[in-house]
């Protein structure tokens, strides 16, 4: 992994590629280098670098694993015994390719490791061989007029940009950016290729393709190990370097199964792991330590105690540039075992990320109703969830990450793999350990139940006990003091119900900002989409909650709606500069599948707090969170005209426990029995006052409630 930087069109391009470079460098210790059209400079030490006055400058720091080949490239025309660099693009790239041997002999083509062999693909052929790139990357072309920036589809490795009324510039981390002065810096989608013209200062944004989960496979079970056996076995193999290295390991079934492998194949390799030194063993140094004896792995492990995790965190939290307690907590860990790596002298580690993904191994798939299409929504956010966070990790440690789990072709052919192969008798991941038993690693370890690494470690424990200590009103609290910043700028898509303002509500409680609420206005009753009960209400909500509201109408016409949608999330992004959308969605894959899509299309992340909660935890929340609603409209047996235009309660909410157990009925609105509409939550800082309703009876069980007039109040009336 090394650092890319770009400044193009500004008269102190230099000064800040140079900048950037100085606050990267841990992402490159083998050199820097820099280059404008005319010159390009290389040195071991930054300062050496000369200045360059040019107004278009690539910046580059090494990290080499695959030969010494310093950046920026670009390629030689041998003219008349003449060395010129003509007509010819210049590459700065973050990259590792693992079938560049491969493509540089089917094209022909004399390179000296992977980011020379792009360098040529690229002169030769610009995108066309894109896809034919096995492997992960960011890198950004420059030829002539044009600028072209793209990164493996996964978002393996990162790559940001802002674009200015008179400037363009990129780099590896959201960071370096924010340090050079930029405000509304953008992460580019992993599925869009982005082009720069340095004439016009215009960008165009070409989408790509993504994994898909049909049709099914059709082989039979034993068929299905056989060839899963053999691209999981492909995946690491492909990904062993030349140089030392580790895996990180918690002593689950992904970092065994790795180990393992890598074991009985006797490779030389050591494994790292770190936990809370405390009076009880966290469970992952239990396992990791057992199965390490078992094995006969070299096994390092760091432990540290509650008192110094403060330290640490004042520099990992920047570092990811990320509060959410969660990420905090696993990032600790990582970093920990990270740094024993590189101590070691370790300069590549292992880690298995992504197979929950791929092999189904969260609770939500076991709720899902589409198990691969589950997999495939959750390895659409995994660049903005864990890839990033581990990336920076690992190279604020000189360490460059591998994820055979993430492997394309393993994911290929996963996607497709039948749900009752992937999770059986509520096991998850059973294919892979299935797998695992098969290789002789023994049932205990196989199906190990899954522990999240921040449980596993203790970590989340000690962070919550530091909240305690340090008088902070929760763990995100006291996690937000080493990154005063929000997360990510966030839009609402805001229904006035209850499920969007829960979802906001959490997200803010994460240190997300709310920036702005976007709500479909939708002539159609029966919208496939978008909620229309008392959706005008919206307006006086985001006038309570003090949050600018995008009213977007549509007229709720199947699919056609979608366009509307995309509509007034570009315009989101255009005037309040959002990065994600927030949404309600708990159940309808009909919905969160969609706005997914068109997320995607704008570059936009995606977030669902709600997904797959349960329907009684998830009511039993919303009351003990104070949130005050009532119900606009009913249509399901059980339900009345009685239940419109109250506040529910406690009492309510076992009532409809009891018509769920008689009628079956979604007791939290999912499928269409009622439609909310939240008149006070920790959000507002005022409540809604209904002055004048009227309630409209169609038949015994089903009623719609008319607001005619509104006023707001101070909230402790």
């Amino acid at each position: 992994m090394c650092a890319i930087i770009g400044v193009f069109n500004h008269k102190d391009a230099f000064a800040q590629v140079k900048t950037a470079l100085a606050l990267l460098k841990s992402r490159g210790k083998d050199g820097f280098g820099i280059a404008s059209e005319k010159k390009i400079q290389f040195s071991k030490s930054l300062n050496s670098i000369k200045p360059l006055k040019e107004k278009n400058i690539l910046g580059h720091a090494l990290h080499s694993i695959v030969n010494y080949v310093p950046q920026p490239l670009k390629d030689k025309i041998i003219n008349k015994g003449i060395n010129k660099r003509i007509n010819k693009g210049t590459l700065v790239a973050n990259c590792e390719i693992y079938n560049w041997q491969e493509l540089a002999k089917k094209y022909q083509l004399k390179t000296d490791n992977d980011a020379d062999l792009l360098l040529k693909l690229l002169d030769k052929y610009v995108l066309k061989k894109l896809e034919e790139l096995d492997g992960t990357y960011a890198f950004a072309y420059w030829k002539n007029n044009q600028l072209i920036l793209a990164r493996d589809i996964l978002g393996v490795k990162p790559l940001f940009y802002v674009h200015t009324n008179t400037n363009f510039t990129f780099a590896s981390e959201k960071k370096a950016l924010l340090k050079l002065g930029y405000k509304y810096v953008q992460e580019l989608n992993p599925r869009q290729i982005l082009t720069y013209s340095l004439k016009e200062n215009k960008t165009k944004i070409k989408q790509r393709g993504f994994f898909t989960y049909s049709p099914e496979h059709q082989e039979d079970y034993t068929h299905i190990k056989f060839k899963t056996l053999q691209l999981l076995s492909s995946a690491i193999e492909k990904r062993i370097p030349k140089t030392k290295f580790g895996v990180l390991f918690s002593g689950g079934i992904d970092s065994t199964f790795i180990a393992y492998y890598l074991k009985q194949k006797s490779y030389d390799f050591t494994c790292y792991t770190a936990a809370l030194d405390s009076e009880t063993t966290p469970i992952d140094l239990i396992y990791a330590e057992k199965i390490a004896k078992e094995f006969g792995l070299k096994l390092k492990v760091r432990k540290i105690k509650v008192e110094v995790i403060s330290s640490y965190l004042k520099k990992i939290v920047p570092l990811i540039e990320d509060s959410n307690v969660v990420k905090v907590s696993v990032a600790l860990t990582l970093y920990l075992a990270c740094e024993l790596a590189k101590e070691d002298g370790c300069k590549v580690i292992f880690s298995g990320l992504g197979s929950e993904e791929i092999f189904a191994g969260y609770e939500r798939h076991k709720r899902s109703l589409n198990l691969n299409q589950e997999c495939l929504s959750g390895l659409r956010k995994l660049y903005e969830r864990d890839l990033y966070r581990d990336d920076v990790i690992s190279m604020d440690n000189n360490l460059e990450l591998r994820l055979p789990f993430l492997d394309k072709k393993l994911i290929e052919y996963a996607l497709k793999i039948p749900d009752k192969y992937k999770i059986q008798n509520d096991v998850s991941k059973y294919l892979l350990r299935d797998i695992s038993l098969d290789l002789k690693i023994p049932y205990e370890y196989s199906f190990r139940k899954k522990v999240a690494a921040q449980y596993g470690s203790r970590f989340d424990q000690a962070i919550e006990k530091l909240a305690r200590i340090n008088k902070f009103a929760s763990r995100s609290a006291y996690t937000h003091q080493f990154y005063p910043h929000p997360n990510l700028k966030l839009g609402v898509l805001f229904s006035s119900g209850k499920d969007s303002t829960y979802s906001a509500l959490i997200m803010r409680r994460q240190n997300y900002e709310l920036t702005c609420l976007i709500t479909i206005k939708s002539e159609n009753p029966a919208s496939y989409m978008f909620h229309t009960p008392a959706v005008d209400l919206a307006k006086l909500q985001s006038k309570a909650m003090d949050i600018p509201l995008i009213m977007q109408k549509t007229k709720g016409e199947k699919e056609l709606e979608l366009k509307d949608l995309e509509k007034a999330l570009q315009k989101a992004k255009e005037k309040y500069h959002i990065e994600g959308i927030i949404t309600g969605a708990v159940f309808s894959t009909y919905q969160r599948d969609r706005v997914e899509v068109i997320c995607d299309k704008l570059g936009l992340k995606i977030f669902s707090p709600l997904w797959h909660k349960p329907q009684e935890q998830l009511m039993s929340e919303l009351l003990h969170n104070g949130f005050e609603f009532i119900f606009t409209a009913i249509a399901a047996e059980g339900l009345d005209k009685s239940w419109l235009n109250r506040k529910i309660s406690e009492q309510d909410l076992q009532r409809l426990i009891k018509i769920k157990e008689k009628l079956g009925i979604n007791i939290a609105g999912e499928g269409g029995e009622f439609e909310s509409l939240v008149l006070y939550c920790p959000l507002f800082k005022q409540k809604i006052l209904l002055k004048e309703t009227e309630i409209l009876e169609e038949s015994k069980n089903t009623a719609r409630l008319t607001i005619k007039k509104t006023k707001l109040v101070a909230k402790y009336t």
